[in-house]
């Protein structure tokens, strides 16, 4: 059986010249020729959405390919895109959203909390042979979330300071009333029902804003990777992929088996995991989902290759997920990488940083190189409790 997948990354549009954000979203897109970028709920972002693959190859070819259309696009307008959960530079600017009904409504509604969504993510879609089966293997997967969003990683500035975290979009993206663990339902039809109660209660607007960490696809039958930030490097975008790939075809193989496990519905844990996650990334420790303690992110995640390693070989996936787990491990996360750059520079050779890895360069590259002006630099960067 193959799992076929997908992905969407959502990325800053920033100036030249400054490394700021941007609002020029519709002028990128319009660059754009065809299908597979859409805008976002800010000005400063456009998302992209690959295509349908069978293998982790085809899926970074793909995503690979849409950063350099992207890249080019924003280029020749004296703009650069950035994958990140958010950007050293972010600057507010309330009441500005894209253009249209849905969003306008978003931001009389949320306020404070639509104004602050100057963030940025990675999805990841997998196949699941139905909505009931999506729905009863969330439970399963919700565990190992937390180490997945530590892999990801890639926010720790926020307008313009250190916040502590590895992952910063975490913390504001969990305020919006339907984030976070996705919960325990026993089938479809219960989790559609919990979901049109919101709807009746005026808590959301429609299904699109249940933005659990985890979900059901309201348009196709998959089950949808939601937790994560924004990836400089498509490396960890696939890695993320494969690994979530194979806790699905797990958690789809055992519920097959007579039924499967029934979950318990304890998940109340899942929170305080996540907020680990968001505040450690890979530099600090982890909680375990198989003993619930703390252990060092290293120990988490090769226990947890480990243990999909069944699922990882039926899909072809073992050998590139073990490749790029370790090296993902031995760089750090692109939180530790961002820190590491501002802290021997300024914020801007961050910002340096995070466009050269978002157009495929691992490795620090000068401002030359990088595209980003060197005429207007920020403060240093303000002193924050590290990770």
């Amino acid at each position: 059986m193959t799992l076929r997948i997908g992905a969407e990354e959502e990325f800053h549009v920033l100036d030249v010249e400054s490394g700021r954000l941007a609002p020029r979203a519709r002028a990128v897109l319009d660059r754009l020729d065809g299908p597979g970028f859409t805008a976002e709920l800010q000005p400063s972002a456009v998302e992209s959405n690959s295509g349908v693959h069978d293998t982790l190859d085809a899926l970074h070819a793909d995503l690979a390919g849409s950063r350099r259309r992207l890249d080019a696009a924003a280029s020749s307008l004296g703009l650069v895109s950035v994958a990140a959960g958010t950007v050293p530079l972010a600057q507010m600017a309330p009441g500005r959203v894209t253009a249209g009904r849905r969003y306008r409504h978003m931001a009389d509604e949320y306020r404070r909390v639509a104004d602050e969504q100057l963030i940025c993510s990675a999805q990841v879609h997998v196949d699941v042979p139905d909505r009931d089966t999506a729905v009863r293997a969330m439970c399963l997967v919700s565990p190992w979330l937390p180490p997945l969003l530590a892999l990801s990683a890639s926010s720790p500035f926020w307008l313009g300071t250190d916040t502590g975290y590895a992952s910063w979009r975490t913390m504001l993206w969990q305020r919006w009333p339907t984030a976070g663990p996705a919960g325990h339902y026993p089938d479809a039809a219960a989790y559609d029902a919990a979901l049109e109660e919101l709807i009746r209660m005026g808590v959301i607007s429609d299904s699109g804003m249940i933005y659990h960490d985890l979900r059901p696809c309201a348009h196709q039958r998959t089950l949808e990777l939601r937790i994560c930030d924004a990836c400089p490097r498509v490396e960890t975008v696939v890695l993320v992929a494969g690994l979530f790939r194979a806790l699905v075809r797990n958690a789809c193989d055992r519920l097959a088996r007579d039924g499967g496990p029934r979950c318990d519905g304890r998940h109340a844990w899942l929170r305080a995991a996540t907020w680990r996650a968001a505040r450690s990334g890979l530099e600090g420790p982890l909680i375990d989902p198989v003993t619930r303690r703390a252990a060092p992110a290293r120990v988490v995640l090769h226990g947890m290759a480990a243990r999909l390693r069944p699922a990882l070989e039926a899909s072809g996936d073992w050998e590139t997920v073990r490749e790029l787990l370790a090296q993902a491990l031995a760089d750090g996360s692109a939180a530790h990488r961002l820190r590491r750059a501002a802290e021997a520079e300024d914020l801007l050779a961050g910002v340096d940083l995070l466009v050269a890895e978002t157009r495929g360069v691992s490795g620090p590259r000068t401002a030359a190189s990088a595209g980003i002006s060197r005429a207007r630099r920020p403060r240093p960067v303000a002193d924050g409790a590290g990770t």
